[in-house]
């Protein structure tokens, strides 16, 4: 009797051991919380080396404007050579970057110009310099602006214009359709080639019958001819047509815009209608983007979530063609979300857990419409390859955007961070630029793309440790994003330049828009003896377009100072404010670091503070001139430069000084991630 009241309470209390074991794993799974981005968060314990990374307070998401600025002003930025600048610079709203650039600019140590060319530089006669009216061109949008219109959102759909107005003879407009199939088509593929044509040939059937096509039909046909003549260039236009490009641009973009309204865009349920609003966006969303263009690709987000292109077509039981578009048009609205996020802030719209909209299969546009569709990718370069790097390259940046937030809330580590971006350069040389041949125009535009994207998420993530107020950064981390900032340019400058990559010259604006530069003229201007200064200096040269009578030596301070001031001028007349946040934290760094510089705020750019609390520039990092004895204090263990450089040029870290921090890096994870033979830490 005793034995079998022993089992039974035995056997209940295996239960209740069991109950107890469900209860703590659905407890341990609770705690896994999902954050505001819809990933999920592990509470875990902070690792040791990563509790004192913290990105420069000097930048963040939100922007916020005095009531009294200035709206007649366009929201551009200014124009810098090749680049355009606003007051938010990769991603982020830079309310004090004036400030920012003045520290270098205006410390004596840094300046060795002759005293007569000091008292005639422009920072010595700033308010003269900066109102003059040649000055003021910079602000004036660029050549290849183009600003949206409303007035076919909010139109009775029943407009006076006529489409005879805006239609040209059929022979201009199959000149103009094979102009998007050559520049526009292989780079913003938003329709299925064969279909296209097919409904191409019916508008000029309709036409020659005297009836009039379908308001969506007319957009989207309207829309391809628009993005056709924006890809020419003026001369090109001007022999084809006889015309100026602007007028062509003009009609075809009115053309487009009545026919939306036409066909009611703005609630329309109609994917050839969306098809058309997103082709019309493809020439306005390049290099300068204001928020007219941002407020207009939400319009069209939520048009497209409305009409469920955020579901997949396999749901639905659509044919592969239309799954096809459907996939094409969703995830070209996910890179304008990127882009205008970029250019206009705050983030993206879109979240990676709120659709699931598969990309688009990696085949050829024919075979879609074989009588035995392909249900699976191929692996080969395809009709829809360059299109699928743009899409996966850009869905991971959506993920870096995720990852930054997460890394200020200490819910990630740089180095996961940085893991994710190396495992997908890996995924994506493995998975398609194993099939490119560099003899074939599009596939090496293809190269060029893919390594742009990727190689800018590297920056994504560590520009804002660059510049830290209160950081040190480690050697190796600047020199990942030397390397991989300097790619950039030459690659990009590569897609604006070669003749073979012409025809898709026009769009390179929309993939990078040179903001690496200023990183790296920060980085040269302080430290000139870089090994990579000749190949930056012949990308500033072509970024910047520095004229050929400004001293090699002064160069960096010329566009430096002229940098500065536009940037200056633009900010005040935007009436840029700046959170007490920033303020507050500005004004504890200059009481924590004792410096006495008349820049207010002191802000620690292009500068190296010694051991007695001194600042030295145009060094690098960890220099001084008064040793070049090696510390390797940053990575223990680990040799700080290559043996074959010179002692003179040996980049050296000072001896820890009391109160400073310095990032710290997983380094035995850092050598998976960047192998040091691969990426050699020689800084100087």
């Amino acid at each position: 009797m005793k034995l079998t009241e022993i089992k039974e309470k035995m056997g209940s209390l295996e239960r209740v051991l069991e109950q107890d074991v469900a209860r703590n794993n659905s407890t341990r799974q609770q705690s896994w919380k999902a954050d505001p981005e819809g990933d999920q968060v592990d509470f875990a314990p902070e690792p040791e080396d990563e509790k004192n990374l913290e990105p420069t307070p000097l930048a963040t998401a939100d922007a916020v404007y005095d009531d009294d600025a200035d709206d007649d002003l366009a929201d551009l930025g200014f124009a810098m050579g090749r680049m355009r600048l606003s007051d938010r610079i990769g991603g982020f709203f830079r309310p004090k970057m004036v400030e920012e650039m003045s520290v270098s600019l205006n410390d004596d140590g840094s300046d060795n110009r002759p005293q007569s060319h000091k008292s005639l530089s422009p920072e010595a006669h700033h308010p003269q310099y900066v109102t003059s009216p040649q000055y003021n061109k910079f602000l004036a949008p660029g050549p290849t602006y183009i600003a949206p219109s409303s007035s076919f959102f909010f139109s009775s759909g029943q407009s006076s214009a006529s489409l005879i107005d805006y239609l040209p003879s059929r022979f201009i407009a199959n000149r103009l359709l094979g102009q998007y199939w050559l520049a526009v088509h292989p780079i913003c593929r938003l329709v299925h080639r064969p279909s296209f044509q097919r409904r191409y040939d019916a508008f000029w059937a309709d036409i020659e019958l005297g009836v009039e096509p379908t308001g969506s039909l007319q957009a989207v046909v309207f829309a391809a001819l628009f993005s056709g003549v924006v890809s020419m260039s003026d001369n090109a236009v001007l022999m084809a047509f006889g015309t100026s490009k602007k007028d062509l641009v003009e009609n075809f973009q009115m053309g487009t815009e009545t026919a939306l309204g036409r066909a009611n865009v703005i609630r329309t349920t109609k994917v050839e209608t969306l098809q058309a609003l997103v082709m019309y966006m493809i020439p306005l969303c390049r290099g300068e983007i204001s928020r007219s263009h941002s407020a207009l690709v939400g319009t069209a987000l939520r048009i497209a979530e409305c009409m469920g292109l955020h579901r997949d077509g396999t749901e639905y039981g659509f044919g592969p063609v239309e799954i096809h578009v459907r996939r094409l048009i969703w995830y070209h609205i996910c890179f304008l979300d990127i882009r205008t996020c970029e250019a206009q802030g705050p983030r993206p719209h879109i979240r990676s857990d709120e659709f699931d909209t598969q990309f688009p299969l990696n085949v050829d546009e024919e075979e879609l419409e074989a009588l035995d569709p392909p249900t699976m990718s191929a692996p080969r370069w395809t009709d829809m390859t360059l299109t699928l790097i743009r899409m996966e390259a850009n869905e991971m940046c959506r993920v870096v955007w995720v990852d930054r937030l997460k890394l200020e809330k200490r819910k990630i580590s740089l180095t996961a961070v940085l893991g994710k971006i190396e495992n997908f350069r890996k995924t994506m040389k493995d998975k398609y630029l194993q099939f490119i041949n560099d003899n074939i125009p599009v596939q090496h535009l293809g190269r060029q793309i893919c390594e742009i994207i990727t190689l800018r998420m590297h920056i994504m993530v560590l520009h804002r440790y660059h510049n830290s107020v209160s950081f040190q950064i480690p050697d190796r981390l600047r020199q990942i994003i030397i390397s991989s900032g300097t790619e950039i340019m030459e690659r990009a400058i590569t897609i604006e330049t070669s003749p073979a990559l012409s025809p898709w010259a026009w769009y390179s604006s929309a993939i990078q828009q040179y903001h690496s530069a200023l990183l790296l003229l920060m980085e040269i201007f302080a430290f000139p003896n870089r090994k990579e200064a000749d190949r930056i200096w012949r990308c500033l040269d072509y970024v910047f377009e520095i004229p050929a009578n400004i001293p090699k030596d002064q160069r960096g301070r010329w566009v430096m100072t002229e940098v500065r001031d536009k940037m200056g001028i633009y900010i005040a007349s935007r009436k840029v404010m700046a959170p007490s946040s920033m303020l507050e934290r500005i004004g504890s760094q200059s009481t924590h670091s004792g410096s006495t510089t008349s820049v207010s705020p002191p802000i620690s750019v292009g500068k190296v503070r010694h051991g007695n609390g001194d600042f030295a520039y145009g060094q690098p990092p960890g220099t001084t001139a008064q040793h070049t004895q090696v510390h390797e204090n940053f990575r223990p263990g680990a040799p700080a430069f290559s043996s074959s450089a010179p002692p003179a040029a040996m980049p050296v870290s000072d001896p820890p000084i009391q109160g400073d921090k310095t990032i710290d890096i997983d380094w035995h994870e850092w050598d998976k991630l960047f192998p040091p033979d691969s990426n050699p830490n020689c800084l100087a």
